[in-house]
């Protein structure tokens, strides 16, 4: 084992959000035996830099599902957006269909009215969590703005016809499943995007080129490193690119059980620290 990528949400994160102190000594024992590690997330940079930062940690970071690569200094190696057309249709469907949504862009985060997002989140989190205080589901969902530079927009219109803004990533929410599924289903090869999702409630939309798992390779043959040599760690479906190649693929014990039929090995969930587990066996 040469390289490590791991995402974060439901994987080295552990259910509060936070590095846990036995993920982040595995990842630095193994850094300390000389192999290299990778973050890969659909996290912005900023979002997924202060939470490995907050336990000592200083990655390159592949961000966005892919939609952008940053080294360990946090120098932007690449970008790649969505096109003004993909863009135009990814608002226009969810506009239409009412839900809330998101765009990762060169100048932060652009969302509709931020009170939507919190009721939308409060009732994922309800549903999910049913033991859980409304204050404390209401106190978790409001950490989403300091965790992410969010922008209030309300004509999206003239965001992607502004030519200075880039749009890497649209991330759209809603607890109803059919209405993501008729959303994905009106998206065609001609639109140029692809589309995965980091939990059942929510549609993740990048440019083709802009995947886990093509980052990862691209990462690993500028070190030199085979995909053989790669361990993927994750437990969602916009994991799923990079788990297919690397030579060792980690599903995490919360993973959907899609995810865990793509990987060699399953490992404990995000919150008995997995990642560490997994590290640690291999390094044994």
């Amino acid at each position: 084992m040469k390289l490590i990528a791991t995402d974060l949400d439901g994987t080295l994160l552990n259910e509060n959000g936070e590095v846990s102190e036995r993920n982040a000594q595995a990842l630095k024992t193994a850094m300390t035996q000389g192999v290299q590690v990778v973050v890969a997330t659909g996290r912005s940079y900023q979002s997924a830099n202060k939470a490995i930062q907050a336990v000592g940690l200083n990655l390159p970071i592949i961000s966005l599902n892919g939609a952008s690569m940053y080294n360990v200094l946090g120098e932007n190696l690449k970008s790649i957006s969505l096109s003004k057309h993909s863009s135009r249709k990814v608002v226009e469907q969810c506009q239409s269909n009412e839900i809330y949504f998101e765009l990762y862009t060169n100048k932060g985060v652009l969302s509709p009215d931020r009170s939507q997002f919190v009721e939308v989140m409060v009732n994922i989190m309800l549903s999910a969590n049913p033991t859980m205080s409304q204050e404390e589901i209401e106190k978790r969902a409001e950490l989403r703005f300091q965790e992410e530079d969010f922008s209030v927009v309300t004509d999206f219109q003239s965001v992607i016809d502004d030519e200075s803004i880039d749009i890497y990533k649209a991330l759209a929410f809603s607890l109803e499943a059919d209405i993501l599924d008729q959303i994905r289903a009106t998206f065609t090869e001609k639109d140029n995007i692809v589309i995965t999702s980091s939990g059942h409630d929510n549609l993740e939309f990048n440019h083709p080129d802009a995947q886990k798992g093509i980052a990862l390779s691209l990462y690993a043959e500028e070190k030199n490193i085979d995909m053989k040599d790669v361990m993927a760690i994750g437990d969602n479906f916009n994991d799923l690119s990079m788990l297919e190649v690397a030579g060792h693929s980690v599903a995490m014990g919360n993973a959907d059980q899609a995810i865990k039929n793509a990987c060699k090995t399953i490992t404990a969930k995000n919150s008995e620290d997995g990642v560490a587990i997994a590290i640690e066996k291999r390094l044994s």
